[in-house]
């Protein structure tokens, strides 16, 4: 098996990194958290324009997907850049409407791909809170086997990362789809979003790990650099082992997830006509207990370098490592939340050790 990025995925990656690096992330989270959607938007509209969420939506709805692969990747630059937004849970949405079909499928999906659409979501078994509700222009929430459209955001709730902002959706809302379908198509989100939100948590990591290198090599102490002792050089080296060992199993996942895309008949349906379900619609996008359980290893282990990075960025920056002046607080802040998002690591090992 060959088991590195083509040339294309790699490029894709680069011109990721490059739109994100001119766009000033630091300015758009501080926005963000300040209420302040507008350049959050826009740049979320540039990824839509690159092509980024149609990873996530198949061709019948106006999307190239679903590609685990080319999502990782772009879920990495994406966590290395900090971008604001319900970005997993948006992802999530792709395969959550394509598995249940019906007139939501229809309205949403289409918008989704291109960007246009921010959507967040709250999934049985993770928690009761839609990250960043407030910004999305919908929620969808999944109970039993009915997927509603909640009526409004909800109240917020208190979140370590002030650039993912916690909500209750209100409750109640007609479904749009019901059925075993819908079922299916909810755990196959949960583990989409679980996957994205560990292609961030690596991407997080690597800058973390990137900007403390960067200044202990300028932070000087009995006259010579601090990144020159050996207690350091080591915390450093236990981060980056941390990081490379979770990047092959978070590829691993990739590809579990696209041989199941690629099996006969994967994302053939075609957009359903009525509100309810089509019989079968879920089973493009129905998650394997062999794929489920690399997501999930890849979650654990992406999420724990990530929080690991930022421990070590803490104490390595010294005392102005948690201060807001410095932009690498907000990578800080968003570390944990994200390790635990989606799967805690306890979760994610129970489904490793179960298969």
């Amino acid at each position: 098996m060959r088991f590195l990025l083509t040339d294309e995925q790699r490029e894709f990656g680069r011109s990721l990194d490059a739109l994100l690096t001119a766009a000033d992330t630091p300015a758009v989270l501080r926005a963000w958290a300040a209420g302040d959607h507008g350049p959050g938007r826009d740049l979320w509209g540039r990824l839509g324009d690159a092509g980024v969420f149609a990873l996530a939506v198949p061709e019948a709805y106006g999307g190239v997907g679903p590609l685990p692969v080319e999502t990782a990747v772009a879920c990495v630059e994406l966590g290395r850049h900090a971008v604001p937004g319900p970005v997993a849970e948006t992802l999530a949405a792709g395969a959550l409407l394509a598995g249940a079909g019906g007139t939501a499928a229809d309205e949403w999906l289409p918008g989704i791909a291109s960007g246009t659409a921010v959507v967040s979501l709250t999934l049985e078994g993770y928690g009761p809170y839609a990250p960043d509700a407030d910004a999305a222009d919908a929620v969808f929430t999944v109970t039993g086997d009915a997927l509603r459209l909640a009526p409004g955001p909800g109240e917020p709730s208190a979140s370590a990362d002030p650039a993912r902002r916690l909500f209750r959706p209100e409750p109640g809302g007609a479904p749009v789809a019901k059925g075993p379908a819908v079922r299916a198509a909810a755990r196959a989100a949960g583990d989409r979003a679980a996957f994205a939100t560990a292609a961030l948590a690596l991407g997080c990591g690597e800058e973390l790990l990137r900007a403390t290198v960067a200044y202990v090599k300028q932070r000087t102490q009995f006259g010579v650099p601090v990144g020159s002792f050996q207690a350091v050089k080591h915390r450093l080296a236990d981060t980056l082992l941390g990081l490379e060992f979770a990047r092959p199993l978070l590829y691993g996942a990739a590809v579990e997830l696209a041989s199941e895309s690629s099996r006969p008949g994967a994302g053939a349906e075609a957009p359903a006509e009525s509100a309810e379900a089509s019989p079968g619609a879920g089973a493009a996008v129905a998650t394997s207990p062999g794929a489920g359980a690399a997501v999930a290893a890849a979650k654990v282990a992406a999420g724990e370098a990530g929080y690991a990075a930022a421990r070590t960025a803490l104490q390595l920056h010294g005392a102005i490592g948690y201060t807001e002046e410095l932009d690498l607080a907000w990578w800080l802040r968003r570390a944990r939340p994200l390790r635990d998002a989606w799967g805690t690591p306890s979760a994610c090992r129970a489904r490793v050790l179960a298969g």
